[in-house]
């Protein structure tokens, strides 16, 4: 018999113990049999270690020596931890009983599946799909990435359209399961991007590997979102467009990359200009700033693109603008966008 493959979720915290008394107990309380829990923490100065070490003292606690962002911690991190798969989860999250099983069991049945993802909804609002991955990610032809069950910031009610398993391009990092060679693999996150987008560059490469990513709907966790940065942070601004610009050069086929990254600092101009529109005059300098880091660090970047022998696993690709879509067609739900312009 099949022995059951020991998962092991890591929380990355960093000054979370507010979240980590909210949301410790949901996971602490999982069902799943051969499990490990551990806090990575990021130099935390508040009083989170004191907490876990007093009401969970089996819980395992990984120290860093500094504060490495949410990729670089992860990685830091995950070098001392011996497991089948890794569940990196966020600490703002509220996870159900039975969020595992379905989820390992579905990965362990598609031995190509390296990372998969649950149904991710709204802590604050329940009924409905929450911004970080919602029912799986995916990405368009100019790199914007986005979701089914959510369209930029437009959330859907889930009425249970999303019920499925479902081939993904991108899971979140909010509860992403990763097996832990998959993860040896790909040599973990990116640390320069510190956090944001680093999820999405980590399952771009496993795809370029051959692998797959998956949704498994039958798992549902509940995630507040913005836990570090809040959505309207300038910093966060900054992260993602810098980010999403170094993870198109280092992804991108050579026959796309240069026209793709050109168009993107047109869209991102416009952006630029809408915040100065709306007197985001911080945010509009996030995006400045994010385009002087890409040019001073383009060679540093361009050193890790790397080419695979087997052929790119595109399905979850977008063929066409989801800007366009969204501003100019007005679609706001998923459903709506034509399956043709799908890989």
């Amino acid at each position: 018999m099949k022995q059951t493959p020991k998962v092991a979720v890591v929380i990355l915290n960093w000054n979370g113990s507010f979240f980590l008394e909210k949301f410790l107990p949901s996971v602490y309380n999982s069902t799943y049999q051969n499990i490990e829990f551990i806090i990575g923490d990021n130099a935390s100065t508040d009083n989170s270690i004191e907490f876990v070490q007093t009401n969970y003292p089996s819980i395992r606690i990984i120290e860093n020596s500094q504060n490495f962002g949410f990729a670089g911690g992860y990685n830091e991190v995950l070098k001392s931890v011996e497991a089948d798969y890794y569940v990196l989860l966020n600490s703002d999250v509220e996870v159900t009983p039975n969020w595992i099983e379905p989820v390992i069991q579905y990965m362990e049945e598609h031995v190509e599946v390296a990372a998969a993802q649950p149904k991710i909804r709204a802590y604050h609002d329940k009924t409905l799909f929450e911004h970080a991955g919602a029912a799986g990610g995916y990405i368009d032809a100019y790199g914007y990435p986005f979701c089914r069950g959510r369209l930029f910031n437009e959330m859907e009610t889930d009425k249970g359209q999303y019920n499925d398993n479902q081939e993904i391009f991108w899971a979140t990092g909010a509860a992403l399961f990763i097996k832990a060679q998959a993860w040896k693999e790909a040599q973990g996150f990116d640390a320069d991007f510190f956090a944001h987008m680093e999820e999405i560059d980590l399952c771009w490469r496993l795809k370029r590997m051959g692998y797959r990513i998956a949704y498994v709907g039958a798992s549902t966790v509940y995630h507040v979102g913005g836990g570090t940065l809040n959505t309207s942070n300038p910093k966060k601004t900054y992260l993602n467009f810098r980010n999403n610009l170094m993870m198109l050069q280092k992804n991108l086929p050579l026959s796309r990359v240069f026209w793709v990254i050109f168009s993107r600092l047109w869209l991102d101009f416009a952006a630029l200009i809408k915040f100065l529109l709306e007197r985001k005059p911080k945010d509009a300098w996030a995006v400045s700033r994010a385009h002087q880091y890409f040019f001073l660090n383009f060679f540093k970047n361009a050193k890790k693109r790397k080419s695979f022998s087997v052929k790119e696993n595109k399905k979850g690709l977008y063929k066409n603008s989801i800007v366009w879509d969204f501003y100019m067609n007005k679609i706001r739900k998923f459903s709506e966008l034509d399956g043709e312009n799908f890989q």
